[in-house]
């Protein structure tokens, strides 16, 4: 059984306190971190570790840690909230805007879409427009300390307004498309775009997800 399936069980949570709004519907408030992915944490030699731009008529553009280090550094602070029903407020990541990474980099004319990787074998779609969002970060730290290899170390995405399934963990590359393609969950039952306030969680029919299932997780 796949994991969309597993997580139509229970009836959402029922929300005593939405903060005014902030607190999209179906989500529970949390101060922990939950720690959740699929497979393995990758191991990295970073004097070996790269990240890739690339796609249809695209120059590929390659960059070490160091490089990515090197480029100006920003930090956000943004809600992020996670398809399997916990939000956690004012998160403090700091790292490389898109638009920062993009600076020299020229997107293929009639780009639509991207494909982001990130280790082992993971892929996640998102429109080119969300992607080039100012406050979408290549992120290395997380409330001023690196981040934790199980939390996505040495970079990960954060795309603050779409459920975390599309913030990826251990990213390498992304690819620049002309047309839309699924990603791994999108393919497996979750929805193809994922935004939050519209609780945008699976493809298809209208599902519910225990309210308990992060519960089950670890946290930091």
């Amino acid at each position: 059984m796949g994991k969309a399936e597993r997580l139509k069980k229970a009836r959402p949570p029922v929300q005593k306190n939405t903060h005014d709004g902030r607190l999209p519907p179906g989500q529970t408030l949390t101060e922990k971190f939950p720690i959740l992915h699929e497979g393995e944490v990758p191991e990295y030699n970073l004097a070996t570790w790269d990240f890739t731009l690339f796609g249809e008529g695209a120059t590929k553009k390659t960059f070490t840690y160091d490089e990515l280090m090197q480029l100006p550094q920003t930090t956000i602070v943004k809600d992020i909230h996670c398809v399997t029903r916990w939000s956690r407020f004012d998160n403090a990541f700091t790292g490389v805007t898109i638009k920062d990474l993009l600076k020299d980099f020229e997107i293929p004319e009639g780009t639509k879409h991207v494909m982001i990787y990130g280790d082992h074998d993971y892929e996640t779609n998102l429109p080119l427009e969300d992607l080039l969002k100012e406050d979408i970060l290549l992120a290395h730290s997380f409330e001023g300390k690196p981040l934790t290899a199980k939390h996505g170390y040495p970079f990960r995405l954060v795309v603050p307004h779409l459920y975390f399934w599309k913030s990826v963990k251990w990213i390498r590359g992304i690819e620049f498309l002309q047309e839309d393609r699924p990603g791994f969950w999108e393919r497996n039952g979750f929805h193809n775009y994922g935004e939050v306030f519209r609780e945008e969680r699976f493809s298809g029919e209208d599902l519910d997800i225990p309210e308990d299932e992060w519960h089950k997780k670890e946290f930091d």
